[in-house]
């Protein structure tokens, strides 16, 4: 097959990418992970015979609220401790405190990130009574 001549030297289509007129589709979509990425793994991944054109954005869009979701709050952990980067440990404590997170994910190992602090309440100790505690020596 020959191909087709182009209208002069550097001309470009609009839909040619590269082009003034190009813009990703994730872009297009005020997203910021990769919609053509995500589309062609989920095709490379032969999870289906068929997929919908819908599904990746659809797919990518989801994948971007969790992130967010998980970085906003290992976010705040972090600044409760006091540090200025997120830690694998930040992130296990972000997750482990939110209810839907942690149901989302129970079966997930963080590595370096630790377990919840918790002390069984057999082992804390008693509180005295109030005649020894209120006598000063």
């Amino acid at each position: 097959m020959a191909t087709p001549k182009s209208k002069g030297k550097g001309a470009k289509s609009a839909g040619a990418k590269g082009g003034k007129g190009s813009k990703s589709q994730s872009s297009r979509l005020g997203l910021i992970f990769p919609v053509g990425r995500i589309g062609s793994l989920l095709r490379r991944g032969r999870y289906t015979k068929r997929t919908a054109a819908a599904a990746p954005v659809y797919l990518t869009a989801v994948l971007e609220y969790l992130t967010a979701e998980l970085l906003e709050l290992s976010g705040k952990v972090a600044a409760q401790q006091k540090k200025k980067r997120i830690t694998p440990r930040s992130v296990t404590l972000a997750v482990r405190h939110d209810e839907e997170l942690s149901q989302l994910l129970q079966n997930v190992t963080f590595t370096q990130g630790g377990v919840l602090p918790n002390l069984n309440e057999a082992l804390k100790k008693k509180k005295r009574s109030g005649k020894r505690s209120s006598q000063a020596v």
